[in-house]
């Protein structure tokens, strides 16, 4: 699987784990030099805490466009050290 936005490949992995529609991407997949962690944080009942990354190609910035859980609950430990993407980034296979 890889995760695209404007033509550049940010993760690429064979090991995502699919949960509520979206893959979650092992940390190491990602390439680093296209994201940034910013103070965004949002809430699940079920999975916890969400951080959020931008995601920065060709000067142009994707605000928040990445999601990962650093705690997170035991129910959804698959996603611990994992990130998923929305806001316009494609997930191909």
């Amino acid at each position: 699987m890889k995760a695209i936005w404007k033509d550049c490949v940010i993760a690429h992995s064979d090991n995502t784990v699919l949960i509520e529609g979206n893959h979650y991407f092992p940390i190491n997949s990602l390439d680093h030099n296209l994201i940034n962690q910013t103070k965004t944080t949002s809430y699940c009942p079920w999975k916890g805490t969400a951080s959020y990354y931008n995601v920065v190609v060709g000067g142009e910035t994707n605000e928040a466009a990445a999601w990962f859980y650093s705690e997170p609950k035991e129910e959804a430990k698959e996603v611990l050290d994992r990130v998923a993407f929305w806001k316009g980034i494609e997930i191909i296979q």
